[in-house]
């Protein structure tokens, strides 16, 4: 991640400054929320979020109606052939698609698949746009205000004296910024803004000096300029911050300055002594080799060796986004690329005994229509899979859970919708069954609405 990028993160040393302006929206009254620490203590939860950017297709976890969406498809589902086809696997998921491991998960007994996240409220209001859908959906409320989740999660777990100035790095971005950290009324301290880091634990902290500019004109000229002139290096960095000090008297700002020294040493020691010489994580399983499995690796290192990192939020870089209204062939291999890196990630909780506390949640903001189109892709529809995995100590994992049917209401509507009498929810439900794993028992106060955990809880 480059110097920029981390630059435009909310950073957890008081460096406000850096920060862009989050829009300060609906009013959270802090007296409102009934909080159980027995839950938050005994769960001892810590989550990634995977968020899939630009909408997933729910196919790959659903190809039960294919026959029936065939009928009526613009274009017949035969153009998946080869190492694409729409061959189903026991309990109907895309086989090619990912759908082989999502069965090894599912028999596992470590993750349930919900086919039925579907909003009736953006049915009714002919809302399937990316921008205001990832905005809700990320922030856990249909009103046009609020804080994000993990804002809210955040504020909240202060309040009740379980993250204080103490807690190192409670919340992580491996994605940039998102709704997910939108500052509600109660602007976030600094130290609960969320930390970016890298999937190779780059360090946003560290000063990086030139050595030779300590060099000497002769050393210069003789080309002796060696990397012994680094010992220099910490003793500027003492001195800046000393300089930096003097100027900034406030507390809380030099507050600030010994915190990025506390996350400095913590990236530099703890975190990178699980590098490789090369710089690649070192894990007791083998995952699939693109970036994605990388960032996994990376977030599941950081919960296992800093309990007090409590959420990491991470989008699919690597295999590329989601929005496959044209050549969706591709979606095939992403699909099977992802599902290939959380089965490996499963594994790798399980090797280091944290499948009990640590929680993988997967979606997006919404799915897609089920007609294959004229550029042989799928536009935007209004059901999606929810896939939920690890958390073995405070999920009871179902397996497959609810069915679907097919709605078709013209030229280019194809959709799934729920059927009748099968258990379904809305997305803000997912924003509650976070707010439940964490210790936050009214979560209605949140979402604006009756809209209860989801079911796994």
């Amino acid at each position: 991640m480059k110097r920029r990028d981390f630059i435009k993160l909310s950073l957890a040393t008081g460096s406000a400054v850096l920060m862009p302006s989050f829009s300060y929206s609906a009013n959270l009254n802090l007296n409102d929320i009934t909080f159980s620490t027995t839950t938050y203590q005994d769960n001892a939860a810590q989550t990634i979020i995977v968020y899939l950017y630009g909408g997933a297709s729910q196919l790959s976890g659903n190809i039960s109606n294919l026959e029936e969406i065939n009928q009526h498809s613009q274009h017949n589902y035969s153009y998946f052939s080869g190492t694409t086809a729409t061959t189903a696997t026991t309990n109907n998921c895309w086989e090619a698609a990912g759908g082989d491991h999502m069965e090894d998960l599912i028999a596992a007994g470590d993750m349930t698949l919900y086919r039925c996240c579907y909003s009736q409220e953006r049915e009714d209001a002919g809302n399937k746009a990316h921008g205001v859908c990832t905005n809700q959906n990320q922030r856990g409320t249909y009103d046009a205000d609020g804080g994000g989740i993990v804002a809210n999660i955040a504020t909240i777990l202060r309040a009740k004296g379980m993250i204080n100035e103490n807690t190192l790095m409670p919340f992580v971005t491996m994605e940039g910024e998102s709704t997910f950290y939108t500052e509600g009324n109660i602007p976030l301290t600094s130290y609960l803004k969320p930390v970016g880091i890298d999937e190779r634990f780059k360090n946003p902290y560290s000063r990086s000096v030139n050595p030779w500019l300590f060099c000497t004109d002769a050393e210069r000229q003789n080309d002796s300029c060696t990397d012994s002139n680094s010992d220099y290096i910490p003793k500027l960095t003492t001195d800046m911050d000393t300089l930096s000090q003097g100027y900034n008297q406030n507390e809380k700002i030099k507050n600030a300055f010994n915190k990025r020294g506390e996350l400095s040493s913590f990236i530099e020691d703890r975190l990178k002594s699980k590098l490789d010489a090369d710089g690649k994580i070192i894990t007791p399983v083998s995952y699939p080799v693109n970036n994605f499995s990388d960032k996994l690796k990376a977030a599941i290192t950081l919960l296992d060796v800093n309990p007090d990192t409590k959420i990491v939020t991470l989008g699919t870089g690597g295999l590329g986004g989601w929005d496959d209204h044209n050549d969706a062939r591709r979606y095939v291999k992403r699909m099977n690329d992802l599902f290939g890196s959380l089965k490996a990630a499963v594994a790798h909780l399980k090797a280091i005994n944290k499948d009990d506390t640590i929680n993988i949640m997967v979606f997006g903001e919404f799915g897609r229509n089920v007609n294959l189109n004229a550029s042989n892709g799928w536009d935007h529809g209004n059901l999606q899979n929810f896939y939920v995995l690890g958390g073995k100590g405070y999920f009871n994992h179902r397996g497959i859970v609810g069915e679907t049917v097919v709605d078709n209401a013209g030229y280019n509507r194809i959709w799934l919708k729920p059927k009748s009498g099968t258990y379904w929810f809305e997305p803000l439900s997912i924003a509650s069954t976070l707010y439940s794993i964490y210790g936050i028992e009214n979560p209605n106060i949140l979402t604006g609405g009756n809209y209860p955990p989801v079911n796994i809880v």
